[in-house]
């Protein structure tokens, strides 16, 4: 019987997937990035468990979640991604993303579900993009589906941490991308998820200002990641 098209696609991590892909991707971003850096305020713990989440731009952002895991905070990731998406690139659940279905709600429950669970494993993260999908980079009126706040109220035990990622064009033939990592958010877990998701929101757009504005400015408080 043919699978439906909604059918979950649970991570499948591959240790030795993972190492090479690592090597590629980081090849892939020294041949198509003139700099990549990062300013990161959030360090993870020994025993932390961390939702990140992140503006979704462009094609790039299925790559950097790896980037940043390996580089930077060596947890036990895994990440949401569309299941159209896995379909075309199956290699994805091999370094521990999983999909969602955002036309078939009762699929974006059993994926959320999913993602819950997952943060039961030791040292563990979850690399979320909120809105769902690609949109142009903007500092205002950014809008989250309702899933980065109802994981958030089912942990008690993680940290939300905001990732702000821009490109940009200015001074080099080929772009730069900076990464901005943010400070993990306090939070009040019994907000309903609207004001979760106005939280959340608010502190992404306000890292996002600071990110645009410091990427034109050059400040030394980015350090090279490749």
């Amino acid at each position: 019987m043919k699978k439906s098209q909604s059918d979950f696609i649970p991570a499948k991590e591959s240790g030795w997937f993972i190492l090479i892909f690592d090597w590629y991707v980081r090849l892939l971003f020294r041949r198509r990035f003139h700099r990549v850096w990062c300013q990161q305020n959030y360090h993870p713990e020994e025993h932390s468990k961390t939702l990140y989440y992140l503006n979704h731009t462009s094609w790039w952002d299925g790559l950097i979640p790896l980037l940043l895991n390996r580089k930077i905070f060596r947890q036990n990731a895994r990440a949401i991604m569309e299941d159209k998406q896995m379909r075309q690139h199956t290699f994805f659940k091999k370094i521990g993303a999983f999909s969602v279905s955002l036309e078939n709600p009762r699929s974006v429950i059993k994926s959320l579900r999913y993602a819950v669970d997952s943060m039961d494993r030791p040292y563990s993260s979850l690399f979320i993009y909120p809105e769902g999908v690609i949109e142009p980079f903007k500092t205002d009126q950014i809008s989250f589906k309702k899933g980065l706040a109802w994981i958030a109220q089912k942990r008690q035990d993680i940290d939300v941490v905001p990732i702000g990622i821009y490109f940009s064009f200015e001074k080099t033939d080929k772009p730069e991308l900076f990464l901005k990592i943010g400070e993990s958010i306090d939070y009040d877990r019994s907000e309903n998820a609207d004001a979760l998701n106005s939280l959340f929101e608010s502190r992404l757009m306000h890292l996002l200002v600071e990110l645009k504005k410091e990427a034109h400015s050059t400040s030394p408080s980015y350090q090279r990641l490749i």
